[in-house]
């Protein structure tokens, strides 16, 4: 069966600025792939040329098997979209916005209404229907949001960015809200700068930057491609930091890092079982710690590694542009 989504050498530009340089990716009917990359490293680009808002100039882009230059409309009656910013009117009702959506689609009045009680009650909506949806909180918003961009029953969700601003128990629950769709067989491309989210949600993640894709896998793919493990180790008296320090440093002939702050020391590991003879060699000096473990590398870490940047960094400035 072929992917749900396929990109092949997709190039775009906006006058001098390459947004898009060659990018190629896959997602599978029915899985979401996480799509990273710095401020300005083409990640809004192709979901607007996922979405049919952007046409590309150059490469293969199939949704649904169907190429989204040549077949536009039949594309977008395959997808739905969330942007970065919510959709809804701030002077309509949450279920005038729904009904409002289901018309635009096609839907005869009463099935718009019937499926805007359907999203409203899934979404957990229906106590604030009736409100003004400039009166819901940035969480209820977003789901709102979200709702909307479901009332097609889309095969594909592309989510650009959809829980930035949003709080950690709010995140949670869109991530539970993507997990069901999933499960249901829709196939979600998700942009985040939100390293967890991606490790918690996606099946494949594909690292963008500067418009090219550097790295695509399983997120635990991606962490062994940065290789090892890190030893932690906290000791428990402040002026036992440098005889631990040169216990671990002994054990795995590298110089631990400190944070001046708590005390904890790092190191790389590249066999596992380190940690056991550390437990020894602690004991042995007599060295009590409050913290020890094992840990492999995060996707921070990964993204880090592969683009050079932080999370949230931007490209310079002279390739920004609208690259998104």
């Amino acid at each position: 069966m072929p992917p749900m989504i396929r990109v092949e050498n997709l190039v775009k530009r906006f006058g001098r600025t390459t947004a898009l340089d060659g990018a190629g990716f896959a997602a599978e009917a029915g899985t979401v792939v996480g799509v990273l990359g710095p401020n300005g490293a083409g990640k809004t680009t192709v979901v607007r040329i996922l979405a049919t808002l952007l046409r590309p100039d150059r490469g293969l882009v199939r949704v649904g098997g169907l190429d989204v230059t040549r077949e536009p409309a039949r594309v977008r009656a395959l997808l739905g979209l969330t942007g970065q910013y919510a959709a809804v009117d701030g002077d309509l009702t949450g279920a005038e916005n729904l009904v409002l959506f289901g018309r635009l689609l096609g839907l005869p009045r009463p099935a718009a209404r019937d499926r805007a009680a359907e999203l409203l009650e899934r979404f957990e909506l229906g106590a604030v229907a009736a409100r003004p949806a400039s009166a819901y909180s940035g969480g209820l918003c977003r789901r709102l949001d979200l709702a909307a961009s479901l009332i097609g029953r889309p095969r594909v969700l592309c989510l650009d960015e959809p829980t930035t601003g949003l709080d950690p128990h709010v995140r949670r629950e869109l991530w539970q809200v993507v997990r069901e769709l999933v499960a249901d067989g829709v196939t979600v491309l998700l942009t985040t700068q939100y390293l967890e989210e991606a490790d918690r949600l996606a099946d494949r993640v594909t690292v963008f930057d500067a418009g090219r894709v550097v790295a695509d896998g399983t997120p635990e793919e991606l962490k062994r491609r940065v290789g090892g493990c890190t030893v932690q180790v906290r000791p428990a008296l402040a002026r036992d930091v440098d005889a631990t320090a040169r216990v671990l440093g002994g054990l795995t002939g590298t110089t631990p890092a400190r944070d001046a702050g708590t005390g904890l020391l790092t190191a790389p590991a590249a066999d596992p079982m380190v940690l056991s003879t550390l437990v020894r060699e602690l004991d042995r000096a007599g060295l009590a710690v409050t913290e020890l473990g094992l840990r492999r590398p995060s996707l921070d870490e990964v993204f880090l590694a592969l683009t050079g940047k932080p999370a949230g960094a931007a490209v310079p400035a002279a390739r920004e542009g609208s690259a998104g």
